[in-house]
C-alpha cells in the first residue's frame, strides 16, 4: 500500500519556521526520526518512509502554498496513488494551538493551499490533518500572522505536537482515517 503525505508550506529561508510552514516542519521531523532526508525532485522535496508494510511518500511542494495542487497532482499521478491514500498537512487559524484534527474531507476554509488542491483535483475528498495555529492577530493582519514564527511560549509546545502529528500520519496509513480520528481527535 502506498500513501502520499503532503506537507504544505513555502520554500525559502524567510518562511522556514513560520506558522504557515507547519506541514514542512512535521515532515522534516518525520524524516529525521526515520533517518532519511529530502531530495529536490520535480515540483517537490521528496523522500519515502516504510512503516508496517506501507510505503509513505512524503512531499514538500516547491510550488509555494498557492500552487500546492500542482505538486500534489503530479505526485499522485507519478506514483499512482488514489486520493483516498492522500493526506495533506495544513495549518489552521480556526483551531487553537495544540489542537490536531484529522478530517476525511472538507472545505478549504479560506486556506489558499487547500483551495488550489481542491481546484486541481476537482473535489475536496482528500484527508487533511489540520494543525491549529490559533487566530491571535489583529484584524487585517492575517498574512503577517501566518508568515510569522511561533511565539516563544508556543515553541515550547511544538515538539510534542509535531511528534503527535507524526503518530497520526502513521496511524492514518495503518488503520485508516476513522480509527485515527477516534484515537487522536480531541
Amino acid at each position: 500500500m502506498k500513501y502520499l503525505i503532503v506537507g504544505l508550506g513555502n520554500i525559502g529561508p524567510e518562511y522556514k519556521d513560520t506558522r504557515h510552514n507547519i506541514g514542512f516542519m512535521i515532515l522534516d521531523e518525520m524524516a529525521k526520526q526515520e533517518k532519511t532526508s529530502f531530495h529536490n525532485m520535480r515540483l517537490a522535496y521528496y523522500t519515502e518512509v516504510s512503516h508496517k508494510g506501507r510505503m509513505l511518500h512524503l512531499i514538500k511542494p516547491t510550488t509555494y502554498m498557492n500552487l500546492s495542487g500542482k505538486a500534489l497532482n503530479h505526485w499522485m499521478q507519478q506514483l499512482k496513488i488514489p486520493v483516498e491514500n492522500v493526506l495533506v498537512l495544513v495549518d489552521d487559524l480556526a483551531l487553537p494551538l495544540g489542537t490536531l484534527r484529522l478530517k476525511p474531507k472538507g472545505s478549504a476554509a479560506g486556506h489558499n493551499g487547500l483551495k488550489n488542491i481542491e481546484q486541481v483535483l476537482g473535489n475536496n475528498n482528500y484527508a487533511r490533518l489540520r494543525f491549529g495555529i490559533s487566530d491571535n492577530y489583529p484584524k487585517g493582519r492575517q498574512v503577517d500572522y501566518v508568515l510569522s514564527s511561533f511565539d516563544k511560549d508556543e515553541q515550547l509546545e511544538l515538539p510534542a505536537l509535531i511528534d503527535r502529528s507524526v503518530e497520526m500520519i502513521k496511524s492514518f496509513a495503518t488503520v485508516g482515517t476513522e480509527l485515527t480520528m477516534t484515537r487522536f481527535n480531541k
